[in-house]
């Protein structure tokens, strides 16, 4: 609960969940037809980059502002730069604001898409509900994230993707994982699901993933990029677990990962796309 993003909007950790989250959609609106994108863990939706808490960090001037700086970009960056840009409304100015997941994702909506925004902290879900206020596209639910994968699934439309991306500030959350993502497939087992996490030290990972190999779901998929040697004290890497990721996503995100891990951290970045249950 006491959480604040606002000090961390738009670091590594951001831009590469980001650009995992805007070719997952990317590859829901290659068909036409209605997908539904669920948002567990939403924050505010938009960061300030001149604001307090942001500038005490300036943890995005090694992230975002790395990506809109860089003379040559990929075709899938390049899209994610002018994503950005696009919703913060720079123009050819300065990037003063960094949009969260909820409005990269309502950016890439189509009519007939849906969005679900679920955020428990109580300041916070006000602010999320301001800055959608009129949007009927959209739903901000009041809730426990793990709550919603009971209350949301399986939605309407039935295609889509459901985005988990806690804070990590309690010592269980990787059983809670488990967990929750167990009661979500079961009750949506052709969903998508994209779970966000920190890497510092890679023990607690590899057992929440032989852990979530265990339960028996098929085609789960993980990607991860680190800055370094992981030391177990500082956010050197960061992961996403996909369930059900869609069609050759994984040759997609090698090169991806790639020229982000090149671009934050030169011939120290190391990525790994890998299968950790197949079909």
């Amino acid at each position: 609960m006491n959480y604040r993003h606002a000090y961390h909007a738009g670091n590594v950790a951001d831009v590469f969940k980001h650009a995992i989250l805007m070719l997952l959609i990317e590859h829901l609106r290659a068909k036409d037809k209605p997908f539904t994108v669920i948002d567990t863990h939403a924050g505010i939706g938009m960061y300030d980059l001149t604001g307090e808490e942001a500038q005490k960090t300036l943890e995005h001037e090694d992230g975002i502002m790395r990506l809109m700086a860089a003379p040559d970009l990929s075709p899938p960056l390049a899209r994610l730069r002018q994503l950005v840009a696009g919703i913060a409304g720079t123009g050819d100015g300065e990037l003063q604001r960094y949009p969260g997941s909820p409005r990269i994702a309502r950016q890439l909506l189509r009519a007939g898409d849906r969005l679900h925004l679920v955020e428990l902290h109580p300041d916070d879900v006000q602010t999320l509900r301001a800055g959608f206020a009129r949007d009927r596209q959209t739903v901000v639910h009041h809730m426990d994230a793990y709550e919603a994968l009971k209350a949301l699934l399986p939605p309407t439309p039935r295609r889509g993707l459901v985005l988990i991306d806690p804070p990590f500030e309690r010592s269980d959350e990787f059983t809670q994982l488990t967990a929750g993502i167990q009661e979500g497939y079961r009750r949506w087992a052709t969903g998508i699901y994209a779970i966000w996490y920190p890497l510092k030290d890679s023990a607690p990972v590899e057992r929440f993933h032989r852990r979530l190999a265990a339960t028996g779901i098929r085609r789960i998929l993980d990607a991860e990029m680190t800055l370094g040697e992981l030391d177990g004290e500082r956010l050197l890497g960061t992961g996403m677990t996909l369930i059900n990721p869609p069609w050759r996503l994984d040759a997609e995100l090698a090169p991806v990962l790639g020229d982000l891990a090149w671009l934050f951290a030169g011939r120290a970045g190391r990525t790994r796309v890998r299968w950790l249950v197949p079909e």
